[in-house]
């Protein structure tokens, strides 16, 4: 008998062949290949017939060269981490994209001489903020902190509440942020309470600055007190004042959550924030402050490291200056209108086990922790959620006591369509 493994084709035949050739175009050859061999090893065990090793690869092949898939997100968290956290508007998407040749990131078209890096995008995130001086962007939050220790304190202190020394996630830790850059921390007051005389009394020549952190992933109640930053920018020292989740002004369903503005106004000399958070952008750490204080950081030798791209630049001056970006509009959105399309979407679905059921969401993100944000979901039976979570597109949901739902305060209503069609494939 002749081998059946004779019959399957040839790498370089299967290649060739006009719609396999065509995602090697536009995949990359190498990815392509791998699949090919993937499925002819496959065809060799015997588990696809010689004859069908094109159309396995075809169906084999991903949707784009990264392997990272689009998710909905109907977990009911709308800054939600491990999702990316915020998602960008159509406006910063088709921003990327123009900036993703080449661009005048640092190019003045008219003169054809070298330019500010990023001025667009800086001057954007300065009219949105008219109370700082200046501003300054780098990769995250956390590198804005570390470049306010390497610039100005330096084998010094700073000056913090005990209450204040927080893990900021995956392990990472304020306090080891803080001290990799050289500087010493001088902890004040008590884990609940911190007075404005803890600070004064810590205050000395070896003070770098004083730094308020906003506790914005967890909350302390009870017997609890904290000194305002109105009170510590009286101390005759620099205040950096880090209110983490990136709101650039006060928000009527966040009132308790500290914004850009109002920092300073109150007297803080730096303001550092997320761009991926409340602002709705990309990843990015702003730094927003004392026009001489910011030029000094933007200057640091280590400003270099920490510098953004040109995608994150163009990506924030579009979510600054373009149309209401997802996250506002998921924190905004009516809960009568998200039952409304609950019930379409249960409608719709048919003979499906679904039903319409109230829910509370959260921002997520390390903000506004303990805001409840009141939404309605689908829900279906649990076996829905790994069906989902493993299906295309993927749609991400939670399951509370044995039933999956969705939670359509954190679904874009232009993904109603996509939720649908993904639920009648687990069926």
């Amino acid at each position: 008998m002749p081998d059946p493994r004779r019959a399957i084709p040839r790498t370089d035949a299967v290649l060739a062949e006009p719609r396999i050739a065509k995602a090697a175009g536009s995949l990359g050859r190498d990815l392509v290949k791998s699949v090919v061999n993937d499925v002819q090893r496959a065809a060799r065990a015997g588990e696809i017939a010689p004859g069908d090793v094109a159309e396995a690869v075809l169906a084999r092949l991903p949707a784009s060269a990264s392997s990272l898939r689009p998710v909905v997100n109907a977990t009911g968290v709308v800054v939600h981490t491990n999702l990316g956290r915020a998602p960008l508007s159509p406006a910063a998407l088709d921003a990327l994209a123009a900036a993703g040749g080449a661009t005048d990131v640092e190019f003045d078209l008219t003169t054809g001489e070298r330019a500010r890096r990023g001025r667009g995008a800086l001057a954007a995130l300065r009219a949105a903020v008219p109370d700082a001086g200046a501003v300054h962007v780098v990769n995250n939050n956390a590198a804005a902190l570390l470049l306010c220790a390497l610039a100005l304190a330096p084998g010094r202190e700073i000056v913090v509440s005990r209450g204040e020394l927080v893990e900021i996630g995956d392990g990472f830790r304020i306090p080891d942020l803080l001290e990799s850059a050289g500087a010493r921390l001088r902890e004040v007051g008590t884990t609940n309470r911190t007075s404005i005389r803890d600070y004064a009394a810590a205050i000395g020549p070896d003070t770098g600055f004083v730094l308020k952190v906003h506790p914005s992933n967890y909350r302390v109640t009870g017997f609890t007190a904290e000194a305002a930053l109105g009170e510590l920018a009286g101390l005759g020292v620099p205040l950096v004042a880090d209110i983490g989740s990136g709101l650039l002004a006060p928000h009527p369903l966040l009132s308790d959550e500290p914004d850009a503005a109002s920092a300073l106004r109150a007297g803080a000399t730096v303001v550092t924030a997320s761009g991926d958070k409340l602002l709705g952008g990309p990843q990015a750490g702003l730094l927003l402050g004392d026009s001489d204080v910011v030029e000094r950081l933007r200057r640091h030798p280590a400003a270099r490291a920490l510098r953004v791209d040109k995608l994150t630049l163009a990506a924030l001056e579009a979510t600054l200056r373009g149309p209401l970006p997802p996250v506002r509009a998921a924190l905004e959105a009516a809960a009568a209108e998200l039952r409304e399309r609950a019930e379409a979407l249960v409608e719709v679905l048919g003979d499906v086990d679904a039903c319409v059921v109230e829910s509370v969401a959260a921002v997520g993100g390390g903000g506004a922790p303990g805001v409840e944000l009141p939404s309605f979901a689908v829900s279906l039976p649990a076996r829905y959620a790994a069906a989902l979570r493993t299906g295309e597109p993927a749609v991400a949901g939670r399951v509370v006591k044995d039933r999956c739902l969705l939670d359509l305060r954190t679904v874009r209503p232009e993904e109603d369509a996509k939720l649908r069609e993904a639920v009648r494939r687990c069926r």
